[in-house]
């Protein structure tokens, strides 16, 4: 299964400003990102998609695959979807340009849903610490017994009124997809529940396209604040 991976790379971000171009520890932080997809053994091709010439040249100058992609995309899934249409491969792994802290297992274990063929989208979930469940930055997912998400939310979900302790999972920002499914999510229009909770794979749910879940035991952190960046630096102090 000729696997490949894309991470979006965007230089405007709203929470954290020009974030991939941020150094720790004298590496920028899309550096990172790459060189964590780039050591999964499975991978055909890892490309860096960008829409900007500071991160194209950066990638270039530091022997990391990069292309550049249109500036009029609004979602990272739309620049995967634009890598689809010149880079063939059975599976695009879109891996988010702020998960420094994605593994080889995380890789192993989406590549494992998608080898059924019948998934057409997977995504990964990890089980939520308490600061997590509380937390609005760190998405959340409930499942159906067969494994496909039922629902992504900022919020704490499920709603636990009288004390069931259910278990709650973080949902990672990694994805799988087929072709036919991203020319799907091309196709349709912002969904009303993904502009409510700014979560794009909410377009794939309301509309009818299921979303299958590997759970994990490996955490990442996805760096989308300050707090983050510096959570981040002191994993790297610690290893």
């Amino acid at each position: 299964m000729k696997a490949i991976a894309v991470i979006p790379a965007r230089l405007a971000s709203t929470r954290l400003p020009r974030k991939m171009l941020r150094e720790i520890a004298g590496m920028p932080l899309i550096g990172y990102v790459y060189k964590a997809v780039r050591s999964s053994p499975l991978l055909d091709d890892v490309i860096v998609a960008t829409e900007s010439d500071e991160i194209l040249q950066l990638c270039h100058k530091n022997g990391w695959n990069a292309r550049m992609t249109s500036p009029d995309h609004r979602s990272g899934t739309e620049r995967v979807h634009e890598i689809s249409n010149s880079v063939h491969a059975e599976v695009y792994i879109n891996v988010q340009g702020d998960e420094p802290m994605t593994r080889p297992e995380h890789i192993a274990s989406l590549l494992g849903l998608m080898e059924n063929p019948a998934v057409q989208v997977g995504t990964l979930a990890t089980p939520a610490s308490p600061e997590d469940v509380i937390n609005v930055h760190a998405n959340k997912v409930v499942m159906d017994l067969a494994g496909r998400a039922l629902y992504f939310s900022h919020a704490t979900i499920p709603f636990d009124r009288d004390g069931a302790n259910p278990r709650y999972l973080k949902h990672l920002g990694i994805y799988g997809y087929r072709k036919s499914a991203l020319d799907r999510f091309i196709g349709l229009p912002e969904s009303s529940l993904e502009r409510a909770e700014r979560l794009e794979q909410l377009r794939f749910l309301e509309n009818g396209i299921d979303i299958h879940v590997a759970v994990t035991p490996y955490d990442s952190i996805g760096v989308d604040t300050e707090d983050d960046l510096r959570q981040f630096e002191q994993s790297l102090r610690g290893q």
